[in-house]
């Protein structure tokens, strides 16, 4: 009671004290006659109040937007003895009309907003015939109050009614205008169960039955899902539902990882499509500890290190695609290189393509735009070079050019006359994650019994080659200053060597008659290179995968038979691949085979598939950064494009040009 306030009039009736103060403040008249009436619904002064229909029980009672109640005060029990206690019963009159309230009050605001809208997954739990009700359980926020089971269409808003604002100071009962929409609630519930149990007339129950939602488009853009999935910022969960958006469903932020990264948030059908990623989350806290410019000297948590490593290679194994050519100085090239770079037998692409050509074409820039054009989007020139007549391309693919070291390169020219670059070597070398690679293409000495000047090629090779220059040595206790194969951890070393078949052509072209399988291993029997290398005196620590191919030289140009010139070189082995690796097992080969459907040269190319393992390495070493030429990107790209538009004009055309002829 507020202090200093007046003394009430005296009680127009018994009991007229505890009625509420909107109501004593009414005329004696009208007050009595509400007296009368609330004689027979009140309960007595001695009983536990009884809260009205439709209004939450008096325990969870919180806040001034609760269904409307009774209060807990009642009237004293009217005497018998008073005349105006013993009128008859008379149907009260409407009360006087409340005056018009503020904007801020009207169309039951708070009620609308408290309202929560079916979501698409819901919705489609109902067409299917099940209940909802679970669904919108677990997607309620905490803070929601439950839904009565009143039909939405009438009671559903009525129910709602946010109650009127106490004065000031006031610590009394609720209004009268709480109790009367209390009444009116439960009015309308009665109304609604009596037409429901006695039968409604048509309009009437077209009112009270519930009505079905309108379809929704299962279309992220239609218009019924972003007006399903909108908050309020008034709401009252408003707040939950913004700070559950602030997390990624599937990041690694949470106590655990859920079973899938496919995670989708509980507002629309197909709100998987466009929430979840593959790429992996990135916490704040590991920005902060540390800089991705300088990096971590440790292996975890490096950007080189164990975790990126895992993340895109959780076996630490690269798939490695090596091939050689010898051009023959052909200007012309392939009409197409996907049987080269991309053979059947390869169901998914490499992560890595070195291709090293011997007297490459005259045009070095087309014979890259080539193999741009052919391996397409998905992978980029990490780096190119070139020694005269050898040109080495290194492409990889372009999610992986961040942990690549800087790319170097070195040249050895082995003939007498250093500025004929006909024959030498050109090696390329460069870290990757942890593990550092190097490839060596080599164009050795021609000719049927020049063993030894071949073998001269290769000391000069593994001493002349100056790599690594920058990038640190990965395990430099293992290294040999005479040889540069020993400093890398895995070196790819291949290119046309000239090692022939002796025996001469006769012996060798019989021996090709026979099945392929036996004929391969009798021709290794004669091969020059197998025969060195189990000697010792050249490629010392190198392997070979097994050959299962015919020999890649001498072909007649356009052709697939072997010479037929007067000169009769004998068929050979002369382009080969060889590999070497710090740790045993490092190096598996998948796939060792010729092209011999590219027949612009007297060489086939031959290219191998490996599987290699990777380690994960340090940041403190300088780094590419993403670096790659860029310019033949693009005209790889726009070279690709024009060749597909080109080809579905000639479609077009070729359709558009046929006769049918009836004879």
């Amino acid at each position: 009671m507020v202090v200093g306030a007046q003394q009430p009039p005296e009680e127009p009736f018994p009991g007229s004290a505890r009625l509420p103060p909107a109501l004593r403040a009414g005329p004696p008249d009208y007050a009595i006659q509400v007296g009368s009436m609330l004689k027979g619904l009140l309960p007595n002064s001695d009983e536990e109040p009884v809260p009205c229909l439709g209004s939450p029980a008096a325990g969870s009672r919180q806040g001034p937007e609760r269904s409307p109640e009774l209060p807990l005060d009642t009237p004293e029990q009217v005497s018998n003895e008073d005349p105006r206690a013993q009128a008859r019963p008379f149907t009260p009159k409407p009360p006087p009309p409340r005056p018009r309230l503020e904007r801020a009050l009207s169309l039951d605001e708070k009620g609308w907003r408290k309202r929560r809208f079916r979501t698409s997954r819901e919705d489609l739990t109902v067409r299917n015939g099940a209940s909802p009700s679970g669904a919108s359980l677990q997607d309620e926020a905490p803070g929601t109050p439950a839904r009565s089971g009143s039909p939405p269409c009438l009671s559903a808003s009525l129910q709602e009614i946010p109650t009127a604002r106490r004065a000031p100071g006031s610590g009394g009962p609720s209004s009268w205008g709480n109790c009367l929409s209390g009444m009116i609630s439960t009015s309308l519930d009665l109304l609604h169960r009596e037409g429901a149990s006695a039968g409604s007339t048509p309009r009437l129950a077209s009112l009270l039955s519930p009505r079905p939602l309108p379809a929704m488009a299962r279309n992220m853009a239609s218009e019924g899902l972003r007006t399903a999935n909108k908050v309020d910022p008034d709401h009252a969960d408003y707040k939950l539902r913004l700070q559950a958006r602030l997390f990624r469903a599937h990041s690694s932020l949470g106590p655990g990882r859920p079973p899938s990264p496919l995670a989708y948030d509980d507002c629309s059908l197909h709100s998987s499509r466009s929430t979840f990623s593959l790429l992996a989350p990135i916490r704040a806290k590991d920005v902060r500890s540390r800089s991705y410019l300088e990096g971590s000297l440790l292996a975890t948590g490096a950007l080189m290190g164990a975790d990126e490593l895992a993340r895109y290679f959780p076996d630490r194994s690269v798939a490695l695609f090596v091939a050689t050519w010898n051009m023959q100085g052909q200007k012309e090239l392939p009409p197409n290189l996907d049987e080269l770079l991309l053979p059947a037998e390869a169901d998914l692409a490499q992560d890595l393509y070195v291709v090293g050509v011997q007297e490459g074409c005259s045009d070095r820039r087309e014979w890259e735009v080539r193999l741009q054009e052919t391996l397409g989007p998905h992978y980029v020139m990490l780096y190119s070079a070139a020694h005269g007549a050898l040109y080495m391309a290194v492409l990889i693919r372009r999610d992986l050019i961040w942990f690549c070291s800087e790319v170097e390169s070195s040249t050895v020219t082995t003939r007498i006359v250093s500025q004929i670059k006909t024959k030498g070597a050109l090696g390329v070398s460069f870290t990757f994650f942890g593990t550092s690679l190097l490839f060596i293409t080599s164009h050795f000495t021609s000719g049927d019994g020049k063993v030894g000047e071949r073998l001269v090629d290769y000391s000069k090779t593994v001493q002349g080659l100056a790599l690594p220059k920058n990038v640190p040595d990965t395990s430099p206790y293992r290294s040999d200053a005479a040889d540069v194969t020993t400093r890398f951890d895995e070196v790819f070393w291949f290119g046309d060597f000239n090692f022939r078949l002796s025996g001469g052509r006769a012996a060798v072209e019989a021996i090709l008659k026979q099945d392929l399988s036996s004929s391969v291993q009798a021709l290794l029997q004669h091969d020059q290179l197998t025969r060195e290398m189990q000697r010792g005196s050249i490629f010392k620590g190198f392997q070979e995968p097994d050959i299962h191919f015919l020999p890649s030289y001498k072909f007649d140009v356009g052709k697939d038979s072997y010479d037929t010139t007067s000169k009769q070189r004998t068929p050979s082995y002369t382009d080969r691949i060889l590999y070497r690796s710090r740790h045993q097992g490092d190096i598996c080969p998948v796939k060792y085979s010729s092209c011999p459907g590219v027949r612009t040269s007297d060489h086939r190319p031959v290219y191998g598939l490996f599987r290699v393992k990777v380690r994960p390495g340090r940041d403190n070493i300088p780094l590419a950064a993403g670096k790659f030429d860029r310019d033949l990107y693009l005209l790889g790209i726009k070279r690709r494009i024009s060749r597909e538009i080109q080809r579905q004009q000639a479609l077009k055309s070729q359709h558009a040009s046929a006769i049918c002829t009836v004879s």
